[in-house]
């Protein structure tokens, strides 16, 4: 008989939705599975912007030791959470189809972008691609689930907030007052959900990968291969996505100065069969063109 997995999950709402479509997916393997919540310190600290916390993985090292420590058979992450270095002992397990990958500015009328106004998000990323935009703006931070972010929308006296598309349309809280934002770079692999299990358990892996969904799972590792290329340890405003486009693949990625001043941007189309160091390259073309200044300038800020 199969042995019961135990699915390894944050116990927010967006969270749990993503567990719960894994899991569906095992079912519809014949595998059985129950999901197991825990809180990560991302979900318990909510005072201090994420960047301030000063730890990697912050919504996935709890999830990580339940894993190493056999409490789990297997943790479901959003795949942007996720360090591009995994832990030593777990490996990726498998990219699950992509959701819709943009940012999504919630506001509560749009005459403000010509004028002065607030913006709430709690991502660097995004605050550095909306002051370079919109220089005039106060961006304010936003902590919590998404329920809570969109609950102190509504509470505040701020013009808008930016959150990530995908998790808004899972859990159906997608307000009619909304304006995709094609103009920003999201996180790397944004929208994608991963799932991670122990490098020695054979029988999850193997599992997991015949639900790999393979272009999902192409276009984010050169997401996050431009990532770990950039970034060097540090946090810093970081936005990537790879699409393909027939035979090709188009990857657009950029970092970006923390008050949003300075970028260093690239647009790049190759065949599918030359992408396979994509991001790599996109990379060190960005920091050859100005990126090097930027991350020196971001990590001098953060003490490093």
């Amino acid at each position: 008989m199969t042995r019961r997995l135990r699915i390894g999950t944050r116990d927010s709402e967006l969270a749990l939705w993503q567990a719960h479509f894994v899991q569906d997916r095992l079912t519809q393997k014949g595998q059985d599975s129950v999901l197991v919540p825990v809180k990560s310190t991302g979900d318990l600290v909510l005072d201090k912007p994420l960047y301030e916390l000063g730890i990697t993985g912050i919504f996935t090292k709890t999830l990580d030791v339940a894993l190493l420590k056999g409490e789990i058979d297997l943790a479901v992450h959003s795949m942007k959470d996720v360090p591009t270095a995994l832990p030593l002992g777990i490996v990726q397990g498998a990219v699950f189809q992509r959701a819709n990958p943009l940012d999504l500015l919630v506001h509560k009328g749009l005459d403000f972008l010509n004028a002065e106004g607030i913006v709430a998000t709690g991502s660097l990323r995004r605050k550095a691609q909306w002051l370079h935009r919109y220089p005039l703006h106060e961006i304010v931070d936003l902590r919590g689930n998404v329920n809570t972010r969109m609950q102190k929308l509504e509470e505040n006296p701020w013009n808008a907030a930016i959150f990530a598309a995908a998790g808004l349309e899972r859990i159906g809280l997608l307000p009619g007052n909304y304006s995709e934002l094609h103009w920003m770079l999201p996180a790397p692999a944004q929208g994608a959900v991963l799932a991670v299990c122990r490098e020695e358990d054979t029988h999850t892996r193997q599992i997991l990968s015949a639900l790999n969904h393979e272009q999902s799972d192409r276009c984010t590792s050169l997401e996050r291969e431009f990532l770990r290329e950039l970034e060097g340890g540090c946090t810093a405003p970081i936005g990537a996505i790879a699409q393909v486009q027939g035979s090709s693949v188009r990857f657009r990625g950029g970092v970006f100065s923390l008050d949003g001043s300075q970028t260093a941007l690239i647009d790049k189309e190759v065949s599918v069969q030359d992408a396979k160091h994509l991001g790599q390259q996109c990379a060190r073309e960005v920091l050859s063109n100005g990126g090097d200044l930027i991350m020196d300038s971001i990590r001098k800020s953060q003490g490093q």
